[in-house]
């Protein structure tokens, strides 16, 4: 089986835009103010929360071990076990809104095979683009790029860690407890195991903990962005996830504007200081 055969494939789906997910993630995300009251139709929705749509909705009896849909269709059937989203970027043309109904067409552009310290990696990069179905103009350019793994054994080398910036203007400290995981899982409708069972995310996949999920930190690193810089336009957003972050500790996000107001480098790291995603987002 060639894995190339899969590079050109493309889906189309279709959604609308219903405004109780928008009110969860904002009760999830403890944002000032959020009582669980819906948005009203034509309220924008913030950078990176189409995520809460175009959801992976399949019969449970077609769940592979770790929880994802089986390998096979639309993605290539990879055969390394550990799947992890492992970059993303972004650029929005124009907002998605309460109420719209979308449509989404996703397109495989690359299938590619590297070397890892712990055996092969298999990257698989997508690219998304949404349009409203009311000027079926592109209003959201987005490439995802997953990674998948080897299982660990005992002859894994760790990476060695890049120390975080030490010095930001903006910080938000974030405790990445059980309910918070299983709120984004549940939003998403994500499977995945490693981010709500610690003893298949231990004893299968060899993590020391629980798994935050990594479109989650990047949603928190613009929800940052939001906070402290309300009236901001983003126009690109790009993310890479470098280490895992677990739920064993608190975390904390962090933003840096550049001195001319045209960018913000975004990151997040662990208890120890460690870089564990690095970020950036350009401003109209």
């Amino acid at each position: 089986m060639n894995l190339q055969d899969w590079v050109g494939r493309t889906e189309v789906a279709h959604d609308v835009v219903t405004a109780t997910p928008v009110a969860a993630l904002a009760a999830t995300l403890d944002w000032p103010g959020a009582q669980g009251e819906r948005p009203a139709p034509g309220t924008p929705l913030p950078p990176l929360w189409h995520w809460l749509y175009f959801l992976p909705i399949h019969a449970l009896t077609g769940s592979g071990p770790d929880g994802h849909p089986q390998r096979g269709g639309f993605l290539p059937p990879v055969a390394l076990p550990r799947r992890m989203w492992a970059a993303s970027d972004f650029v929005f043309h124009e907002p998605l809104c309460v109420g719209d109904a979308l449509s989404r067409t996703s397109t495989i552009v690359g299938v590619q095979e590297k070397p890892g310290r712990s055996g092969s990696l298999i990257f698989v990069k997508l690219r998304h683009e949404l349009r409203r179905n009311t000027t079926n103009a592109i209003a959201l350019t987005e490439h995802q790029q997953i990674v998948y793994r080897a299982a660990p054994s005992a002859d894994d080398v760790a990476p060695a860690p890049t120390a975080a910036p030490g010095h930001s203007r903006w910080q938000r400290r974030i405790v990445p407890d059980d309910v918070l995981l299983f709120r984004y899982s549940a939003l998403t409708f994500n499977g995945h195991r490693i981010h709500y069972d610690r003893k298949y995310a231990t004893q299968v996949e060899g993590y020391p903990g629980l798994v935050v999920h990594g479109p989650l930190i990047a949603t928190l690193l613009m929800d940052m962005l939001r906070r402290e810089w309300p009236q901001a336009i983003v126009r690109t957003f790009s993310f890479k996830a470098v280490r895992p972050t677990f739920d064993m500790h608190p975390f904390s996000v962090h933003g840096e504007p550049s001195t001319d107001g045209k960018t913000v480098r975004l990151w997040s790291r662990d208890h120890e200081s460690w870089l564990t995603m690095d970020a950036t987002a350009t401003l109209a």
